[in-house]
């Protein structure tokens, strides 16, 4: 089920079958082992005298990986049977199941393939709690916070008045399944290494030989693309990330809020070198306050091309827990994350119908997506519940073509494009310019600043945002936004005037 993501700097550990989160991540389940290493003063449990600072030693504390899967059956699907499902969905996880769910609901036969269909989605989600209020899932968040804090640097915060979440994925996964069960999907638990189309219908060839019979494919798989084809080089920005479930002695921050960024760099003054390319590249830590002692803490690269190597993040992170005093006794998961982001939009139309990563729908400039997937299963469930009607008058290629208009309307088009554009520019700002950059995007009214994070401006919207933060920068920021985004900005424009219905 996992697959390794090769990037130009050999980034690792993405799961394209749950892709999608805020934080894609590769979470390990045990309970916590009985050993302490102190970031802090280095001193060890197991061994006698000091360890080293490195992120070597962090890592001595993350358990064995165990996968925990669902504690209830699955109705199978029979192929012996040889029926011709209304809905094969390629991928298990939220996209994928959201669409199962309500697809079924309707009436219509799905089939939901997956190689783990009841392993608990590894990914750790995090999300603004208004997203999942207005799709009724706030019984699936397990911890939220008031607010969340911003440092831009040792002197200067952001204190963001929106509650944030936590997502618990065991429940967010249990009352899916559930509900797919009591519509009466059933489930295969293999992959697809092929799909074949026919006129009318598609065959999808499992690894363990089983053909299964679809009059649509729904392919939610994540960043493996696995079906949806592209026909434009690839060459996406990546989000990085290295994040711990920890017990600690204690830690600086209010229980009440959690830390969305941390921008600061006084960590780093005894280590020039690393200081200098922190400075190139800038990380910052995202962190999720659980108790005084139990804490979810995050370095990431916002976005890079190429992607910032696995171990230089966690060198930073070692550095930044020392400083604030964080002696780490134990961890209880561990994350390594790398998120594609930007690139070219799929084949649109094509005759498999995607979502989430595999679609294009990550968003370019922060990596969030969890939200803007499960708000979008229901646009792409009902184009699918319509075009597959009683009379069934759209099949094929012409029934895919409608759902993927649905799915990516020249508005979305156009949405997308602006985020690309700020993806282009934060990609090309230092740690000093990304600081002056956020300083101004969370002094923006709270309108500009929550919409663009949770995809909610259009273009109209977008560009008033885009004049409100070049009038909230400094000088410096806007002399950098200019000398920056001009080029990106003349494509972008470029792209928009290409791209019409």
């Amino acid at each position: 089920m996992d697959t390794l993501l090769k990037t130009p700097n050999e980034l690792e550990f993405l799961h394209p079958h749950h892709g999608f989160a805020v934080k894609a991540s590769a979470f390990t389940s045990l309970k916590p082992q009985k050993q302490e290493i102190r970031i802090g003063s280095l001193k060890s449990c197991r061994n006698v005298g000091r360890v080293k600072a490195s992120s070597s030693a962090l890592l001595e504390l993350v358990p064995v990986t165990k996968k925990e899967n669902l504690d209830f059956e699955l109705p199978m699907f029979e192929p012996s049977k040889g029926i011709v499902v209304d809905l094969a969905v390629v991928g298990g996880g939220p996209a994928g199941l959201a669409v199962a769910q309500q697809v079924s609901q309707a009436g219509l036969s799905v089939c939901s393939i997956d190689p783990s269909p009841k392993l608990i989605w590894p990914n750790n989600y995090g999300v603004w709690v208004d997203e999942f209020e207005a799709m009724d899932l706030l019984d699936c968040l397990d911890t939220t916070w008031s607010g969340a804090m911003v440092y831009i640097d040792d002197r200067t915060t952001k204190d963001l008045d929106r509650p944030y979440g936590r997502v618990n994925r065991k429940k967010l996964k249990s009352k899916m399944m559930q509900k797919c069960i009591a519509n009466g999907v059933k489930f295969h638990q293999a992959k697809v290494i092929k799909v074949i189309h026919e006129e009318s219908k598609s065959m999808l060839i499992c690894s363990d030989g089983v053909t299964i019979q679809a009059t649509v494919v729904l392919d939610a798989t994540g960043f493996s693309r696995c079906l949806v084809q592209y026909d434009k080089p690839y060459n996406p920005g990546y989000q990085v990330a290295y994040g711990i479930l920890a017990e600690v002695e204690e830690h600086p921050y209010d229980l009440n809020k959690m830390v969305f960024m941390d921008w600061r760099d006084s960590h780093l003054n005894s280590n020039l070198e690393l200081k200098e390319r922190n400075k190139r590249i800038p990380t910052f830590l995202y962190a999720m306050p659980f108790s005084s002692q139990r804490i979810f803490l995050e370095e990431t690269s916002l976005v890079a091309r190429p992607g910032l190597d696995m171990k230089d993040i966690q060198e930073r992170m070692v550095a930044r827990l020392r400083h604030l005093g964080i002696n780490v006794k134990s961890i209880e998961e561990d994350e390594r994350c790398v998120i594609p982001m930007g690139g070219p939009l799929p084949v649109i139309p094509q005759r498999v119908v995607g979502i989430g990563g595999t679609a294009g729908m990550v968003h370019p400039s922060t990596g969030y997506m969890v939200a803007r997937t499960l708000a979008a299963a229901p646009v792409v469930a009902n184009a699918i519940i319509q075009y597959l009607g009683s009379e069934r008058s759209l099949l094929g290629n012409e029934l895919s073509a409608s759902v993927w208009k649905d799915l990516w309307p020249i508005e979305r088009r156009r949405q997308r494009e602006f985020f690309c554009f700020g993806m282009d520019i934060l990609l090309k700002l230092d740690l000093p310019a990304t600081r002056r950059f956020f300083d101004a995007f969370f002094d923006l009214e709270p309108r500009y600043w929550h919409g663009f994070l949770s995809s909610r401006l259009f273009l109209r919207e977008l560009i008033f945002f885009g004049l409100s933060l070049f009038s909230h920068a400094s000088n410096t920021s806007r002399l950098e936004i200019m000398t920056k985004g001009t080029l990106p900005l003349v494509n972008m424009i470029n792209n928009l005037l290409q791209d019409i219905d």
